[in-house]
């Protein structure tokens, strides 16, 4: 067996990851390592492609309107390999997700006690009553108040912050190895929100879960990550632990996401700083780095040449050609905000 897909390796390993949809190339070479019980966030603004990546590891994406290719190896298992009764045992038993909207992702008709106990009775052999008895134990685990009563509510019946936890007992119930989270605190307000995130890293700790969050919300991936990865149309740009790429970037996309928080104005009443311009249209792809037209250091090379991923300290990865340039003026202060005029054809 290949060291890649080792019971033994990492919980999650992207290989030259591709996604397109028609001619549009969404995820675009994306190389990706999830340790064992390692928390990963990927961050960006919204198009990015992190949804993508993360749904293209469970295969969410219909084979007739889309095309995955590369290595998607989680949980021991070769993804790409795996055969339609593999992947539906492989979904929810070896990798969970936690959907973005779990209004949405509960179905409305069934009690969610009902689609908890259907989901671990799926996966294991073991009664609906002791199913259903695992169940309340995990509403218990997340804090679901009143666990009993609420196993019999349906999902319009619960506030916003309980279905969330609903949602995370679902992805919990038959003891993932790895667990996946698309934005689960953007529809939550911010003290649940942190509630959330907090319940997510005690989870993690206590059952060894390794996690890949996507957000883009910088704050949350620093409470819940080890290591942080930043997407920027359909690539990773720099990767590194949540200090690294917090306190110390290199990518002047990261530093402008930085830049944009409220916690980066020099002072109060101080104007917010903003990325210039908007994403690149992904189905007319340009040349060099994505991220040229919008940046403060870009030169002629950046608009023609991709610049490779270069490691500029241990586990600290960028794909920059001013990486230097880039962390000297993020340590100087305040970066500038307008965009380079467009270079000559």
């Amino acid at each position: 067996m290949s060291a890649l897909v080792s019971a033994a390796g990492p919980a999650v390993v992207l290989s030259n990851l591709r996604v397109a949809f028609g001619k549009v190339q969404v995820v675009d070479g994306v190389d990706l390592t999830v340790e064992r019980g390692q928390a990963l966030a990927l961050i960006g603004e919204s198009g990015s492609g992190k949804s993508v990546t993360l749904r293209a590891i469970l295969r969410l994406f219909p084979e007739s309107r889309s095309r995955i290719e590369g290595g998607i190896f989680a949980a021991g298992k070769d993804v790409q390999a795996l055969g339609k009764r593999a992947l539906a045992d492989f979904r929810g038993g070896d990798v969970s997700m936690i959907f973005q909207e779990p209004l949405l992702a509960f179905d409305p008709v069934y009690t969610v006690g009902q689609q908890i106990t259907e989901a671990i009775h799926r996966h294991e052999t073991i009664t609906k009553a002791d199913a259903r008895k695992r169940a309340l134990a995990l509403f218990e685990r997340v804090r679901i108040p009143s666990p009993e009563r609420r196993l019999d509510n349906y999902p319009h019946e619960m506030s916003g912050g309980m279905r969330q936890r609903a949602m995370i007992a679902l992805a919990l119930a038959c003891h993932p190895q790895v667990l996946l989270a698309d934005e689960p605190t953007t529809a939550l307000d911010a003290t649940v929100q942190i509630q959330v995130l907090l319940l997510l890293r005690e989870l993690q700790r206590d059952l060894g879960l390794s996690i890949v969050i996507v957000t883009h919300d910088l704050g949350a991936a620093v409470e819940v990550a080890d290591r942080i990865a930043v997407m920027y149309a359909g690539k990773i740009v720099e990767t590194g632990t949540a200090h690294q790429v917090v306190l110390d970037p290199h990518h002047p996309y990261t530093i402008g996401l930085l830049r944009s928080r409220a916690e980066g104005a020099l002072e109060k009443g101080a104007r917010l700083q903003t990325i210039p311009g908007s994403p690149p249209d992904l189905a007319n792809r340009p040349a060099g780095c994505p991220f040229a037209p919008r940046c403060f250091l870009a030169e002629e090379r950046c608009q023609t040449e991709m610049p490779p991923v270069g490691e500029i300290a241990p586990g600290h990865r960028v794909a920059c050609w001013h990486t230097d340039e880039a962390a000297s003026a993020y340590r100087a202060g305040p970066t500038p905000v307008r965009a380079i005029e467009p270079l000559p054809a």
